[in-house]
């Protein structure tokens, strides 16, 4: 498990750390930060959206600073997203007009999905309009003083959370522009960084808190991956303090919200102080690690989660990845990006108060977005091919690595977060559409696919503490399960199919985790 380096590798990092957090838009989470660093492509507060893009008397609601506990969870889907950029609902007449993004839509869609509102939130659109003062995201605040920022980082799709991930790893979601349960079945068969730092001898891991996402990739259900999986609280601060953290490290937080172990993934309704203690968890393990000198942590977001951002979303000069056209009705060609979202860089070779905007290259239209994490992966470890078109037209931020020696002056201890909901987790609550994928994809890994249950009735009706008892308990079915595989004299490139296999039992004493664990096991 020790790092590796390339004996051409010209850089001074030996280890990248990925965070990728849920749902909120640069201006949401940093627009002001400009107030601490006028470097800062942030808010001013003159910032504002039309109730109605149609109606040029239309009340403006303003941009203002009174985020504190989110619970409306805006519209993040591709349509939504559509009319958020573009001012108006997507039609095919509305696509072929081809509309500048003038970012004025945020409001109106918010305005159409309202909600009655509770007594101690912000209504829809209000949450919308709204940023985090400095001082309530302290984790953040001290982050960007002390390393860098990007403040031209894109979501890779106008779309919802999961093609987003995907693109992060493997630069392309593979044609998947939303939920498709039934790609979920085999994974999505694109490749990815982790296969190519593995053929060139290099090593990853994945630190999961709940059953990982990133298990959305058929590779890495591979026996040969099987043990670069480790749980978050068991392993990770053993390896950093060891001195054992991989070449390429990739945390994974927890997307369920519980009474007792709260969701940390910033994912509305979730408490944005629980995803500042993971940040602080992470970042001061790195910290006292003595891999320190050789790290560099990414910390962003998968998409804006409908949240109001003012930069004007590129448009032109966006290659499709792999010409995958996606489905019908909006038939996506993947040559636009998503909005903007919150990028950090934290390394002891970056110079404090950083701000990377636009990229140089490689390409004229080349764009900071989740693609530009493998490329500059590539870049680092002197890997020798692209993943797919997209990688190769982003740009890279090996740039930020500046000093010629790292430096001794990087705080050892961040800020305590600040707790900003008031009330318990709602772990009745119906599951938002990333937990039904990920319940969807823990049916895959148990065989739960195979049954009529899959994919609607099996999510239907399931609230978030039944949802984490099944994914924990499919997670762990097939973990045995490979297992079994491996001590069987198993070829490592194989796949466990658990449906075939299955004969584990939880040995929980929960009633609902044991029926599900028959169900599990088809028994």
């Amino acid at each position: 498990m020790t790092s590796n380096s390339s004996p051409t590798n010209s850089y001074p990092i030996k280890t990248v750390v990925v965070l990728v957090q849920e749902n909120r838009s640069f201006d949401h989470m940093l627009g002001w930060m400009r107030s601490l660093n006028p470097k800062i492509n942030g808010v001013t507060g003159s910032e504002s959206n039309p109730i109605s893009t149609s109606n040029p008397n239309s009340k403006r609601v303003q941009f203002s600073d009174r985020s504190i506990y989110v619970d409306p969870d805006p519209g993040h889907s591709i349509q939504d997203i559509y009319e958020q950029i573009f001012g108006e609902p997507w039609s095919e007449a509305s696509a072929a007009k081809k509309l500048p993004p003038m970012m004025e839509g945020f409001a109106q869609n918010a305005t159409r999905q309202e909600k009655p509102k509770e007594a101690t939130t912000l209504t829809m659109t209000e949450a919308v309009m709204n940023g985090f003062k400095p001082d309530l995201v302290p984790v953040y605040k001290e982050l960007v003083k002390e390393f860098a920022i990007c403040d031209n980082w894109f979501a890779s799709v106008p779309a919802s959370t999961q093609p987003n991930r995907l693109y992060v790893h493997s630069a392309t979601s593979h044609g998947l522009t939303s939920n498709d349960p039934y790609k979920l079945i085999g994974g999505l068969p694109q490749k990815t960084i982790f296969d190519s730092l593995d053929e060139n001898g290099f090593t990853f891991g994945i630190y999961y808190q709940q059953p990982p996402s990133t298990l959305f990739y058929r590779n890495l259900r591979q026996l040969k991956y099987i043990d670069n999986f480790h749980e978050f609280g068991l392993t990770f601060k053993n390896h950093c303090e060891e001195g054992k953290l991989p070449n390429y490290v990739v945390i994974e937080q927890r997307f369920f919200d519980l009474f007792s172990i709260p969701a940390n993934d910033d994912h509305p309704s979730h408490d944005v102080g629980e995803g500042q203690k993971l940040v602080k968890e992470v970042y001061e393990a790195l910290r006292d690690s003595p891999q320190w000198n050789e790290m560099l942590f990414v910390i962003t977001y998968d998409e804006h989660g409908g949240f109001y951002d003012h930069m004007p979303t590129p448009v032109d000069g966006v290659p499709s990845p792999d010409d995958i056209v996606g489905p019908e009705p909006f038939k996506f060609k993947f040559d636009r990006l998503g909005v903007r979202v919150p990028t950090i860089f934290i390394s002891p070779w970056v110079e404090p108060g950083k701000v990377l905007h636009e990229p140089c290259g490689p390409f004229p239209t080349s764009q900071y977005e989740h693609s530009s994490i493998p490329a500059t992966v590539k870049k680092i470890f002197n890997l020798p091919n692209f993943l797919t078109k997209r990688d190769a037209w982003a740009g890279t931020f090996e740039s930020l690595l500046t000093l010629t020696r790292p430096r001794t002056d990087c705080p050892e201890k961040l800020p305590d977060p600040i707790k900003l909901r008031e009330t318990a987790a709602k772990e009745r609550a119906k599951l938002s559409e990333f937990q039904e994928e990920l319940v969807l994809l823990a049916a895959t890994l148990n065989g739960d696919h195979r049954k009529s249950i899959y994919p609607d009735k099996l999510v239907e009706n399931m609230c978030v503490s039944e949802a984490v008892i099944y994914v924990e308990d499919a997670f762990n079915t097939f973990l045995n399960e490979c297992e079994k595989a491996k001590k069987n004299g198993a070829d490592g490139s194989e796949i466990v199919d658990c449906a075939n296999s299955c004969s584990t039992q939880s040995n929980s004493k929960n009633l609902f985790h044991k029926l599900l664990s028959c169900v599990t096991c088809d028994r």
